[in-house]
């Protein structure tokens, strides 16, 4: 006679796997969890103690909006070089915050797919600083993360961004976190 295994909820819906969660778990590494919704990209930097998860820094792309994005092209705040910010101003984050700068990228139930927004995500984490093994021939190419394939082109933009993200001081952030307390 055969033995039915019961699955839980959240393996029912695909939302969790949890053998890769038990694994993350043991490792007692932080993690960076990279997520996509219909509108955003949500990025947490998540630090494990005996399976209770602390999280030390969560964002979404949302925020790039305080960084000089294009209000115009807001519905763009999911495409791949949204995604290179927000890995860009994460790793900016850790790296002011001083968390460890080695975590393990996880990054759910998201299907691996070469050149897509989560190596578009790496790529931004990498050029913060953080040190992650990703072999370069995964990430999206140069005019991709520029945006010059989107419909309202930003790379003339970019690199204002860009800059605007490397000048982040602690100042500006608790100035940023005041102003999105007043709103």
């Amino acid at each position: 006679m055969r033995k039915i295994k019961t699955l839980k909820r959240r393996q029912k819906q695909a939302k969790t796997d949890y053998h890769k969660r038990i694994k993350l778990l043991k490792g007692n590494s932080p993690r960076i969890t990279f997520r996509k919704t219909n509108k955003y990209i949500t990025t947490q930097y998540i630090i494990s103690k005996e399976a209770l998860d602390k999280i030390e820094i969560g964002i979404t792309s949302k925020k790039l909006l305080d960084y000089g994005w294009p209000k115009e092209s807001e519905g763009s705040l999911k495409s791949i070089p949204a995604s290179y910010f927000t890995g860009m101003l994460m790793g900016k984050l850790i790296i002011q915050k001083n968390l460890p700068k080695n975590p393990i990228i996880d990054i759910g139930m998201t299907r691996n797919v070469h050149k897509s927004k989560i190596y578009g995500f790496l790529k931004g984490l990498i050029d913060a600083g953080i040190i992650i093994k990703c072999d370069k021939k995964f990430f999206p190419t140069e005019e991709t993360i520029k945006g010059k394939n989107m419909k309202k082109d930003i790379s003339k933009i970019f690199d204002k961004i860009k800059s605007s993200m490397n000048s982040i001081s602690e100042k500006d952030l608790r100035e940023k976190k005041n102003k999105g307390e007043n709103k």
